[in-house]
């Protein structure tokens, strides 16, 4: 996959404006990790950096973007990673995460489609050598 030179300012950006406009970006402490976290429509990605991540630009369509670094050394870590978005009906879907690499930031972006007002439970599994962690969270995605 093929990175612009701008990726890591731009989602260093996105979840400052996010995170100011609806106290989305979240950090949580799980063992040597911060693990930080933002959900949020695809439609705030510019089409250039969603053609380059092959996300689908739509209202209806959510991306959720998890980036893990050392407690101590604050480095960004790779990691094995996967989850699941789970709805308030219980049906549940696989979350495909694709890596992305810009310098020294790692990030991790999967995509989940939603509807107005539609709440999912998400539940990921973060792994590296020994440790093993999960971090769980929830997220209302809405239709702009």
């Amino acid at each position: 996959m093929k990175n612009s030179g701008y990726l890591a300012l731009f989602f260093g950006v996105l979840m400052l404006l996010v995170s100011t406009q609806a106290d989305a970006e979240q950090m949580k402490k799980l063992g040597n990790w911060d693990v930080h976290y933002i959900a949020f429509p695809a439609t705030f990605l510019t089409p250039e950096i969603a053609v380059e991540n092959e996300i689908q630009r739509s209202k209806f369509n959510g991306v959720i973007n998890i980036s893990i670094l050392d407690s101590a050394s604050q480095q960004a870590q790779q990691v094995a990673i996967s989850g699941i978005a789970k709805d308030l009906f219980g049906r549940q879907r696989e979350l495909e995460f694709n890596q992305v690499v810009e310098g020294d930031a790692v990030y991790y972006l999967a995509t989940v489609p939603y509807q107005n007002e539609q709440l999912y439970n998400f539940t990921i599994n973060i792994g590296q050598g020994n440790q093993q962690q999960q971090l769980t969270f929830s997220h209302t995605f809405f239709v702009d």
